[in-house]
């Protein structure tokens, strides 16, 4: 695999697990990165791994935020995906799995309730990348103040579920 064809996977990855999540959150690309591999052969080949960013610009509520990590973790072990981490803080939470395919990803909840994904792909071989596009944010905005600014009524909501997510199925 080349690092655009790892590149198009990351992105399959990210568009795959954002389409599973009911109801649905605003999401923006964040920037993509590259960085020489770690556990490479010594066969002479230079390779890289790729880096792939999406941040979710929905609030997620501190009582919802439980609710979404569970919905992405049931997704991405229907996909298949092992979950080799979690950590379970109240404030920012997170989950960590790799693909069968060893893609590396990530859900992080950060300062309020701002979510991101990350997908790292496995080591690549060396190749152009195009990078995917994105909307510009504009500097005024939450956004641009790198704040979470879209409400749902879902999952902004500032009360705990007394039953299981929608979706959350299976």
């Amino acid at each position: 695999m080349n690092l655009q064809e790892a590149a198009d996977r990351a992105e399959q990855i990210l568009d795959g697990t954002l389409a599973g999540i009911k109801p649905e959150v605003e999401a923006a690309r964040g920037p993509s990165s590259d960085s020489v591999c770690t556990d490479r052969k010594n066969d002479g080949v230079g390779t890289k791994t790729v880096t792939r960013r999406r941040y979710v610009m929905t609030i997620i509520s501190e009582d919802r935020r439980g609710n979404f990590l569970g919905v992405i973790e049931r997704q991405w072990k229907r996909n298949g995906y092992e979950i080799t981490s979690v950590r379970r803080n109240k404030e920012m939470p997170a989950i960590f799995a790799s693909t069968p395919e060893g893609f590396r990803v990530s859900l992080e909840i950060g300062y309020k309730g701002q979510a991101s994904f990350v997908v790292t792909s496995p080591c690549a071989t060396e190749s152009e990348v195009t990078e995917a596009p994105r909307e510009p944010i504009d500097p005024d905005s939450p956004a641009g103040k790198g704040l979470p600014y879209a409400h749902s009524d879902f999952w902004s909501a500032d009360t705990p579920l007394s039953s299981p997510s929608p979706g959350a199925g299976g």
